[in-house]
């Protein structure tokens, strides 16, 4: 019996020793690396003063994380997940490469309250996702009243360029000393009952002032000479992979539109007598060449209405600087018909460019595709608009409809019409 006992627990010994010796062999070795050099440091002892020298010293490196070294560890990364078979489909070729050290002076410009914010911030975010997240061009935004940190925080981390934000001088945004406020309010009344549009609403008409004569006075534009105007509820349908500032520049524009139209009449009825008027004055402001043909029918002596849609249009900050524009706008502003009549700035920046500009110095946006309201300009041409990815439907296109002014655009500056226009009439 106790000879039994003996043999037993000298069995259950030998087991104990070989699961020992059994743990041991298959226990995995361990590997000390250097973290910042990923190499094996050999002969390492846990709590040893004798590791040091065989640790690298980060304090030697600066900066710590090279990121251009990151970069060639990813794409080693992504090449030997390829070779394995992990990741496939990888794009091989690289995007198209847009040389941002060529870009000209050129900023969007934004004029919005804060409760336009969530409309005005879809129209920002199509301008960026199809055009300036390959051109990181500066946004300036204005308002008559200051703007609330939700609207900057939001603009700014969508706008790919740097954003500022201006508040308008209340010299830029209120009536001037010279307009009889008894006599504004009488017309507006007289245009709510005639229902003209905006007729009774004097934020508009302060808008439409500060547009022709103020925006490019802001010092928040001052280091730039191009502008492209944005406003909320706008829309671009095609990607835009050239840079429209510096192509304005290298052909040598002076102002871009993408749509054209007749204006209200009765929103503008003595405009034209008072450009006239102007004209009679200073005939030095003329151009050569000028676009009188696209706004009159009859030589000048009546205006046909044609304007350029102003909410989207790209220019040349300095020909609004020039002696002529502020001679033009200082004259009709004298006048007071942004208020006793209701004169948009539409309508003033055509008659100024198609009259002090040589025609060829203006050019139409055909290739945009582009949205505000009830009109949009939609490239007809399909093979183009797959090309460009863009969403528009041509049937929805006005350029060659009966109230634009697009047909007369292409013929009185002698322009091929797209093969397609007759089928969208």
């Amino acid at each position: 019996m106790a000879r039994s006992r003996v043999t037993n627990a000298l069995a259950v010994i030998c087991g104990l020793v070989v699961l020992y010796f059994f743990s041991v062999a298959l226990r995995p070795s361990v590997i000390y690396v250097d973290i910042v050099s990923n190499s094996i440091v050999p002969d390492f002892v846990p709590g040893s003063n004798s590791n040091h020298a065989a640790v690298k010293d980060v304090s030697e490196d600066s900066p710590i994380k090279d990121t251009a070294h990151e970069e060639q560890l990813a794409q080693k990364q992504v090449g030997d997940l390829q070779l394995a078979g992990v990741v496939s489909n990888v794009e091989t070729e690289s995007q198209p490469v847009y040389d941002k050290s060529k870009k000209v002076k050129g900023t969007f410009v934004t004029l919005a309250r804060n409760q336009e914010l969530y409309e005005l911030i879809k129209a920002v975010r199509g301008v960026e996702d199809r055009f300036n997240r390959k051109f990181n061009y500066d946004w300036v935004f204005l308002n008559d009243e200051e703007f609330t940190q939700e609207f900057k925080d939001l603009t700014s981390s969508i706008v790919s360029g740097k954003t500022k934000y201006g508040k308008i001088p209340k010299e830029h945004w209120s009536y001037p000393d010279w307009v009889d406020l008894e006599k504004a309010a009488k017309s507006r009344a007289e245009m709510k009952a005639a229902n003209i549009i905006y007729g009774d609403m004097e934020s508009y008409r302060h808008m439409c002032r500060f547009e022709s004569g103020f925006f490019w006075r802001n010092e928040l534009l001052d280091e730039y000479d191009w502008y492209w105007r944005v406003e909320p509820g706008i829309q671009i349908h095609c990607d835009l992979d050239y840079d429209l500032f510096k192509f304005m520049a290298d052909n040598d524009k002076k102002y871009g539109f993408a749509i054209s139209l007749h204006e209200f009449e009765k929103t503008i009825p003595s405009l034209w007598q008072h450009t006239k008027d102007f004209i009679k004055e200073h005939p030095e402001y003329l151009a050569k060449n000028n676009m009188m043909d696209f706004i009159s029918n009859d030589g000048g002596e009546t205006y046909n209405l044609c304007h350029f849609w102003s909410n989207f249009e790209i220019g040349d900050l300095n020909f609004w600087r020039s002696d002529a524009y502020r001679a033009y706008f200082d004259y009709l502003d004298k006048t007071g018909g942004f208020f006793y009549e209701r004169w948009g700035d539409a309508p003033i920046h055509s008659i100024a460019a198609a009259l002090f500009l040589p025609r060829d110095k203006i050019h139409y946006f055909e290739d945009m595709g582009y949205n505000h309201g009830v009109y949009t300009q939609c490239p007809l041409n399909p093979q183009y608009r797959y090309d460009h990815k863009c969403n528009c439907d041509p049937e929805s296109d006005f350029t060659f409809r009966g109230y634009s002014c697009g047909k007369r655009y292409y013929e009185v500056n002698k322009m091929t019409k797209p093969a397609e226009w007759e089928n969208y009439q």
